[in-house]
């Protein structure tokens, strides 16, 4: 029981993952915000300073999204590479219940056997 609590148990790298797409949500929740308080200045007369703080606010929220998709994206190739995640990568000779096409009817398809297919990597 003590193994499948520490394996259910997120380690670092996921917490910061989790810390990092917080983070992201909650600049891009700021938006609208800095939206309105850069209209008010703009209304009161700081115009360079209402757009400022506006530009500021999109940036750092584009920022923190780019930054949570690459860790993102980093822990789950980790995931998936580790051997934690059991995924099996199958080559052609596996695909043993995929029926080859039988005949048809058009007049311009050609037919490939086998030593003619190439894999796309």
């Amino acid at each position: 029981m003590t193994g499948w609590y520490a394996e259910r148990t997120p380690d670092r790298s996921a917490k910061a993952v989790v810390a990092v797409t917080l983070l992201a949500l909650l600049l891009v929740a700021a938006v609208p915000v800095a939206l309105l308080a850069g209209v008010v200045m703009m209304m009161l007369g700081y115009v360079v300073g209402g757009l400022a703080l506006f530009g500021g606010s999109v940036l750092a929220a584009a920022i923190g999204v780019a930054l949570a998709g690459m860790s993102g994206m980093r822990h789950l190739r980790k995931l998936v590479s580790g051997s934690s995640f059991r995924v099996v990568q199958l080559d052609g000779s596996q695909y043993t219940d995929v029926a080859e096409p039988g005949d048809s009817d058009y007049t311009n398809v050609v037919q490939l056997d086998r030593s003619e297919y190439s894999e796309v990597r």
